[in-house]
């Protein structure tokens, strides 16, 4: 078709065939909504019509649809914020760019913890934990391994110490990448866990 064949004026049927011709093209597909988009979509469009068809709808009904609808984007939010941070915690590295032996970890949450920041305490004693694991060769020295490796891989190695160390990974994970406080009581079952590592 030439370009003087092209009509200037399309009507409204014919312009909106044309458009869903077009959007239908396989090169758009990547651009669709996913589920939620879509959810979240029909809500507002519901509660456009809602609002839209009921001019007399009391205040109070209003206020209480539209609280609904904030709940419901927040639970929905929170669901996938936690999914988010599951997966940064199962795949968090343990040591970063940290290089220390086992004694300077040790010695740096005895530090932490004498200062009151348990969390810096939690931190660093697993990573004497991990570090005196590799220094007895019974994890190979290797960068990028994450807390879930360790406990699994020393876990398998010494059996009798796997549900300590499984222990102190989800400590180690809880307090760091979890948010959750670090407790006295949660730091001296490391110190434990990490004597029995060095017995």
């Amino acid at each position: 078709m030439a370009v003087s064949d092209v009509p200037v004026d399309l009507g409204r049927d014919e312009a909106r065939e044309a458009a869903a011709r077009e959007l239908s093209n396989p090169a758009y597909v990547s651009d669709d909504p996913n589920p939620l988009e879509r959810a979240l979509r029909w809500v507002l469009e519901r509660l456009g019509e809602l609002f839209a068809g009921s001019g007399g709808m009391s205040g109070t009904t209003a206020v209480a649809i539209i609280v609904a609808v904030v709940v419901l984007v927040v639970v929905v939010v929170r669901l996938r914020t936690g999914r988010a941070v599951r997966t940064l915690r199962s795949g968090a590295e343990v040591f970063g760019d940290t290089v220390l032996t086992a004694d300077g970890h040790r010695a740096a949450a005895d530090r932490a913890a004498a200062a009151g920041d348990l969390a810096e305490a939690v931190r660093e004693r697993f990573r004497a934990i991990v570090r005196e694991l590799e220094q007895r060769g019974v994890l190979d020295a290797r960068a990028g391994r994450t807390v879930d490796e360790v406990a699994l891989e020393a876990g398998r190695a010494l059996p009798v110490l796997a549900g300590d160390l499984r222990g102190a990974a989800v400590q180690f994970d809880d307090v760091w990448y979890g948010g959750r406080t670090a407790t006295a009581q949660g730091y001296r079952q490391l110190v434990a866990v990490d004597d029995r590592v060095r017995g």
